[in-house]
């Protein structure tokens, strides 16, 4: 016989746990809201490693000692969600297949300049700007807010990635994500944002080569899914996190409510099953609102949803 106060008691003290299904005081109801809820560990935005680094690093003139059209005082703000170039975190190294998430704010004329990658499938989703890209292939493309670019780097691949206009900043976040396989052949893509169907709702944006059943237009070499959604204020959609898959959700303008658990801009959310079985829906609510772009005022989340690795995430938290 289940003591159902005590349970309910133990659940509701579980730090970060989001309960999805409410919690009934028949037994098998409450073993079964138990299955499909999730697990959500917060990782506010102070625990990000901010990098700053010198404008020559990467092939730009110095900083202008005054830019009115400047955001920051130096040409990139980035912030790593996991260990990378000078940020080395042992207990903090991969979530998953996902092992580097950068969000980076890039000022007016400046940018990366070219530089080689190999063996990695690179996901970068543009927040607000136009990027332009450049790379050894032959590709030279501009994306602007909601789109989505990728590269098989295989075998090896260089590029370049700038902010080419002189007045507005450019925000993107790039992901680099362990191949199925090593030594692909090199490869780009591209999908250009769509508002609508973003709105409100979770647009499927990357999915798997192998998965032959998705609307997504990005393929990528790795079991991972990406998506993306523009929240009005109170508005709620709905996130399927199936038994033996985990997700990474990252809050790139206003608030969200996850669950139990509210994420700001900037903060992310590591979101795994709790207990086994079960297919429940995890409720993501917009609490608060930024004006966007593109004049509107919106919560903007990213999402990369795979399969279960057990021992993946943050160990410093």
């Amino acid at each position: 016989m289940i003591n159902t106060t005590s349970v309910l008691k133990a659940v509701a003290s579980l730090p970060c746990i989001a309960k999805v299904s409410s919690l009934s005081s028949s037994s098998s109801e409450l073993m079964c809201a138990l299955k499909t809820s999730h697990r959500i560990v917060k990782v506010p935005s102070s625990k990000l490693f901010v990098s700053e680094p010198n404008p020559a690093w990467f092939g730009n003139e110095r900083n202008p000692g005054n830019n009115p059209s400047w955001t920051e005082s130096n040409w990139l703000k980035s912030r790593f969600h996991f260990s990378f170039a000078e940020y080395n975190n042992r207990r903090n190294s991969n979530f998953g297949c996902i092992h580097v998430v950068n969000d980076d704010l890039v000022q007016p004329s400046r940018g990366f300049g070219t530089h080689p990658h190999a063996n990695q499938e690179i996901v970068t989703y543009i927040v607000e700007g136009k990027l332009t890209h450049q790379d050894s292939m032959g590709t030279q493309e501009s994306l602007g807010r909601g789109s989505v670019q990728f590269m098989t780097a295989g075998t090896g691949v260089r590029h370049s990635e700038r902010n080419l206009s002189e007045d507005k900043p450019l925000r993107f976040i790039q992901t680099w994500i362990t191949p199925s396989r090593n030594n692909l052949p090199p490869n780009y893509g591209s999908s250009v944002g769509d508002e609508a169907m973003r709105w409100n709702q979770w647009q499927h944006l990357v999915s798997s080569a192998d998965n032959k059943d998705t609307n997504a237009t990005v393929q990528i070499n790795q079991d991972c899914n990406v998506y993306s959604s523009e929240v009005e204020l109170g508005k709620t959609i709905t996130l399927p996190v199936s038994e033996g898959r985990m997700a990474y959700m990252i809050a790139l303008e206003g608030s969200v409510k996850v669950g139990d658990v509210v994420l700001d801009r900037h903060d992310a959310a590591e979101i795994t099953q709790s207990s086994t079985g079960g297919n429940g829906g995890l409720d993501v609510t917009s609490v608060a609102v930024e004006k966007a772009e593109h004049g509107k005022e919106v919560a903007h989340v990213l999402l990369f949803e795979m399969q279960f690795v057990p021992n993946s995430g943050r160990r410093d938290l």
